[in-house]
């Protein structure tokens, strides 16, 4: 519970962030433009965020509006929700496929806006941003949350359709995205198997709210 605490916040860190990160040299000239429009997109993101999200009048179902808008503009959700299903997305029925993929949207959105504020006064330093495996550039980040210790993380993400998208944050080596997909199979292990029960856990998480 502790770490999945801490993913989340290193997440919403992320969104609250406004620091610009810190360039590292690649291996040739493609990958050092791929660093410099990497962090570009990571500091434009955050600035973005701070501009739209950090006003303490807004209201939760505009907040909730305008989250949910950086979230698939910013992060490969529909790719991350299917690493998430794992092998039990190749199981489910394309109708399944169809309402996971919308409950996932809803979950993590409800997920963020419900913790976003609880991260107020975050400090942040971005270390460095460099190319990883399969084209990948990578942002390590250092959060430093009042009361609790410094918490580092990576920011994952690669180039699709001529723009960045995150895929996923990975906390002191810990995988936001894998450790969303045990929890995910804990609960179909628990439905005998069947990707519905999952659904109906998403249904009940995500029906509640604005």
């Amino acid at each position: 519970m502790l770490r999945r605490r801490l993913i989340i916040a290193a997440a919403a860190a992320l969104i609250a962030t406004g620091n610009a990160p810190a360039l590292a040299q690649g291996p040739s000239a493609t990958a050092s433009v791929a660093v410099t429009e990497g962090s570009q997109f990571v500091a434009n993101l955050a600035s973005r965020a701070v501009g739209e999200l950090t006003t303490n009048d807004l209201p939760l179902p505009e907040r909730v509006s305008r989250f949910r808008t950086l979230l698939t503009e910013a992060f490969d959700v529909p790719a991350i929700g299917r690493f998430v299903l794992g092998r039990y997305w190749r199981m489910a029925s394309e109708e399944e496929r169809a309402e996971y993929l919308k409950l996932f949207e809803e979950f993590i959105v409800r997920t963020y806006v419900q913790r976003f504020n609880d991260f107020a006064g975050a400090q942040l330093k971005v270390l460095n941003t460099r190319t990883g495996q399969d084209s990948e550039v990578i942002s390590t980040l250092e959060a430093v949350l009042p009361g609790r210790p410094p918490a580092r993380f990576d920011v994952r993400m690669r180039r699709e359709d001529g723009r960045f998208k995150i895929f996923d944050v990975v906390v002191e080596g810990i995988s936001m995205s894998v450790t969303q997909r045990d929890d995910f199979a804990a609960v179909i292990q628990r439905s005998g198997g069947k990707v519905e029960g999952l659904l109906a856990s998403l249904r009940e998480k995500t029906k509640a709210g604005p």
